[in-house]
C-alpha cells in the first residue's frame, strides 16, 4: 500500500489539494529464502515484509546469522527468493530470469560491499568510469564531476587502490555504485573493514548522498553507531523483521 501525500498549490483560488500516492521503490512481500544442507532445508528468511520509499535511508540491523545478508542479496537480485515477491521500482525480481535480473541490477541497483572490490590495475577514475561504460551509456563527465566532488575524490583520481587508504577505496566504491544514478543503493557492512575515523567519513558521505541527492539507501550492519546516520532502523532476528523504528 502506498502513502498518501497531500500537495497544496497556490496557482489560483478555490484550488482543491492534489492527492498523490507515493509508492515504495522497494517492496518485499512475505519473502522466504531456503538453503539446503544435504537433505536438510535451512530457512534464512522466514516471510519478510519491508517497504522502502523513494529517498529513504534505511538501516537493517541484527546479529550475525539473522538473515540480513540474505535479505540484501535477495532484494539486490544476487540471489532468488524461494517464494514471495520482491518489487524494485515495480519490477518483480522473483519472476525474472537470471538475465533479466542482471539487466535490472545494471540499471536500477548500486552495490557497496565490506570488501571494496576495486580493480587493482585501474586508477580511481578508471574504477568509477568503467561502471558507466558497463551501464551502456558511455562516460558522462558532468555526473562524474558531481559524484567525485561530493565524495572528496578529486585529488585522488589518478591513484590506484594500492595507493589509497581503506576509507578512500570505499569512497571510490561508493562513487562507482552511484555513478549511474541507481534507484536503490545497497550497502553491505560498508564500514566493516574501516577504522573509526574512516567509518565516520564513509557514513557521513552516505548521509550526504541521501540528503543532497535524494539517493535511496538500504544498509545492513551490526554496528549501532552506524544506524544513527539513517532515517529508519529495521531490526532482524532469526530470519524475520521484528520492528522498524525511526533512528535517534
Amino acid at each position: 500500500m502506498g502513502i498518501t501525500v497531500t500537495i497544496r498549490t497556490n496557482s489560483g483560488v478555490n484550488t482543491e489539494p492534489e492527492i498523490k500516492t507515493l509508492e515504495p521503490i522497494l517492496k518485499v512481500e512475505n519473502v522466504w529464502k531456503l538453503y539446503h544442507a544435504g537433505k536438510v532445508e535451512v530457512p534464512a528468511l522466514r516471510g519478510v515484509n519491508l517497504d522502502v520509499l523513494p529517498g529513504e535511508a534505511v538501516a537493517v540491523m541484527g546479529p550475525s546469522g539473522c538473515g540480513k545478508s540474505s535479505l540484501l542479496y535477495v532484494i539486490g537480485g544476487l540471489a532468488k527468493a524461494s517464494r514471495g515477491k520482491v518489487l524494485v521500482d515495480g519490477n518483480d525480481l522473483v519472476s525474472m530470469t537470471d538475465g533479466e535480473r542482471t539487466k535490472l541490477r545494471r540499471h536500477k541497483i548500486g552495490f557497496v560491499f565490506q570488501r571494496f572490490n576495486l580493480l587493482p590495475a585501474l586508477s580511481a577514475k578508471g574504477n568509477i568510469a568503467i561502471a558507466q561504460y558497463i551501464h551502456g551509456d558511455g562516460f558522462d563527465p558532468h555526473r562524474f564531476e558531481v559524484v567525485t566532488k561530493m565524495l572528496g575524490l578529486v585529488g585522488r583520481l589518478n591513484h590506484r587502490p594500492s595507493e589509497m587508504s581503506g576509507g578512500e577505496q570505499q569512497r571510490v566504491a561508493i562513487a562507482r555504485a552511484i555513478i549511474n544514478e541507481p534507484k536503490i543503493l545497497l550497502a553491505d557492512e560498508p564500514t566493516g573493514n574501516l577504522d573509526t575515523k574512516n567509518s565516520e567519513i564513509v557514513l557521513d558521505m552516505l548521509r550526504r548522498l541521501n540528503k543532497d541527492l535524494g539517493q535511496t539507501i538500504v544498509m545492513i550492519t551490526h554496528n549501532p553507531e552506524a544506524t544513527t546516520y539513517f532515517d529508519r532502523v529495521v531490526h532482524m532476528r532469526d530470519g524475520v523483521i521484528v520492528d522498524g523504528i525511526p533512528a535517534d
